[in-house]
C-alpha cells in the first residue's frame, strides 16, 4: 500500500481499531526487495530507539538499544520499519485495547492482536507477531488476513521477548501471500521457491477437538475440503494418533511451567502493577510439579516424532483456525485450543480467511504442514488461497 496510504488509513481508522502502541511517522523506506513495504512490529520485539513496553506498565520507559535480529533483517530488505503493535500483556492473556477491525466490540484475538488488526484494516503491509499457544493463527481467523506460523526455530528470536522458550514462534501476518512468501525468505534466509503440488493431496483434520467448533466452522471446514477436491485436490480424512488427544492439555502445562521459569521474577517483584491473568498463569506454573512438566515434554517429543507417518500420505492438513467467531467483549482474546497441539509439535500453520457472515465476522481455517517444509507449505498455499475469501479493509 505504501507509506503515505497507511499513515492515512491510520489517521482514519486507529482512533477506534487502537492496533498501534508507538508509531514512527518519520519512517523511510530503504532498498531492496521489501522497499516501500510497510512493517509493524509486536511490542515484545524490539526495534532500535522506540520503546519495547511488554504491553505493561512495568516496561514503559524501556527503549529498545538496537533491533531484534528478525526487524533487522527486514529493515536490511528495505521494510518500512513504522512502530510497535499492541500486545496482550507479556505475550499471554491479559489484553490491550485492540478491537477487533472487522466488528467493534468483538476480540481481535491474541497476544498478537495489534499486528494482525493493523494488517486486517490496512494499516500496514505486513506485521511481525508471536505464537506460544494460538497468537499468530487465532487472531488471524478473527481478523480475517493471513497468519503464518514457522515451523519452531525457524526464525531468530534474538531481541524477542522469551515467554516458553521451548514454544515461542515468531509469525508474520500479511495481506498477501506474495508479499508473505517475500518476507518469510527475508527473515528465514530461505529463498528457495518450490514448485506447489499437483494434484495437492489435502488431510482433512477435524482435530481431537472437533466437537468444540462451532456449528458455523463445521461447515466451513467441510465446504472448504469440498471445494478443493471439486479444484482437483485429493482431500481424504487424517485422524491424528491418540497421543495428541492429551497434547494440548499438555502444551499448557509446558507454557505456564515455562513462564514462571522466565517470568516469574516479574510477577515477585511487580505483582501489583501485573494482571491478575498474568499473576494466576504463573502461579499455576509455579505450582506444577516437576514430573508432570517432565511427562507434558516427554508426549510433546513423541508427538513430534509422529508426524513423518502423519505427512506420508498428504502433503498438507486442512484444520479448523479457531472454535468460531471472534467472541464479543474485549475481556479476553478467545480460545487458542485449535493452535495449542501444531505449536507443541513446532509444525508450519497458514491461517486465512475461508467465509464470512452477515455481521462482517470472518471464519478462518488452517494448513499445516511438516516441520521444516515452510517453504513447500507457502508453495503449496498458493494452490489454497485462490479459494479462500481475502477482503481488503473496509
Amino acid at each position: 500500500m505504501g507509506l503515505a496510504e497507511c499513515l492515512a488509513r491510520i489517521d482514519a481508522r486507529d482512533p477506534q481499531v487502537r492496533a498501534w502502541a508507538h508509531i514512527d511517522r518519520q519512517a523511510q523506506s530503504g532498498d531492496g526487495p521489501l522497499s516501500n513495504v510497510v512493517l509493524g512490529v509486536k511490542d515484545v520485539i524490539d526495534v532500535a530507539g522506540m520503546p519495547t513496553t511488554h504491553g505493561s506498565p512495568v516496561y514503559a520507559g524501556n527503549i529498545a538499544a538496537s533491533d531484534a535480529e528478525a526487524v533487522a533483517r527486514l529493515r536490511a530488505a528495505g521494510a518500512v520499519v513504522l512502530g510497535k503493535t499492541v500486545t496482550a500483556e507479556f505475550a499471554t492473556y491479559h489484553p490491550g485495547p485492540t478491537i477487533n477491525p472487522r466488528k467493534a466490540g468483538h476480540t481481535p484475538g491474541g497476544s498478537s492482536s495489534g499486528s494482525a488488526a493493523a494488517v486486517a484494516d490496512g494499516q500496514a503491509d505486513i506485521a511481525l507477531g508471536t505464537q506460544t499457544a494460538g497468537s499468530m493463527i487465532r487472531p488471524g481467523s478473527f481478523c480475517g488476513t493471513l497468519a503464518f506460523k514457522p515451523s519452531f526455530g525457524r526464525y531468530p528470536d534474538g531481541g524477542v521477548l522469551a515467554t516458553a522458550p521451548s514454544l515461542d514462534t515468531l509469525g508474520l501476518f500479511a495481506r498477501t501471500l506474495d508479499l508473505l512468501t517475500a518476507a518469510d525468505a527475508v527473515v528465514s534466509g530461505e529463498a528457495e521457491q518450490p514448485v506447489p503440488h499437483a494434484p495437492l493431496r489435502v488431510g482433512l483434520c477435524r482435530m481431537p477437538i472437533w466437537a468444540q467448533a462451532s456449528a458455523e466452522m463445521q461447515g466451513v471446514l467441510l465446504d472448504f475440503a469440498t471445494r478443493l477436491s471439486a479444484a482437483g485436490c485429493l482431500v481424504h480424512d487424517v485422524t491424528l494418533p491418540q497421543a495428541f488427544e492429551r497434547l494440548g492439555e499438555a502444551q499448557l502445562v509446558i507454557h505456564r511451567t515455562e513462564a514462571f521459569q522466565v517470568l516469574g521474577d516479574i510477577r515477585r517483584a511487580h505483582g501489583a502493577e501485573v494482571s491478575e491473568e498474568f499473576r494466576a498463569m504463573i502461579d499455576a506454573g509455579a505450582a506444577t510439579r516437576a514430573e508432570d512438566y517432565a511427562a507434558a515434554r516427554t508426549l510433546q517429543e513423541d508427538c513430534t516424532a509422529m508426524l513423518p507417518a502423519i505427512f506420508a500420505d498428504v502433503d498438507l492438513l486442512l484444520a479448523p483456525g479457531a472454535p468460531g467467531v471472534a467472541p464479543e467483549g474485549l475481556g479476553a482474546t478467545g480460545d487458542p485450543m485449535f493452535q495449542r497441539i501444531w505449536t507443541a509439535v513446532g509444525a508450519p500453520c497458514l491461517g486465512f480467511p475461508a467465509a464470512w457472515r452477515d455481521d462482517g465476522l470472518p471464519l478462518g481455517l488452517q494448513i499445516v504442514g511438516l516441520a521444516g517444509g515452510d517453504r513447500q507449505l507457502l508453495a503449496n498455499a498458493q494452490i489454497i488461497i485462490p479459494h479462500a475469501a481475502l477482503r481488503e479493509a473496509v
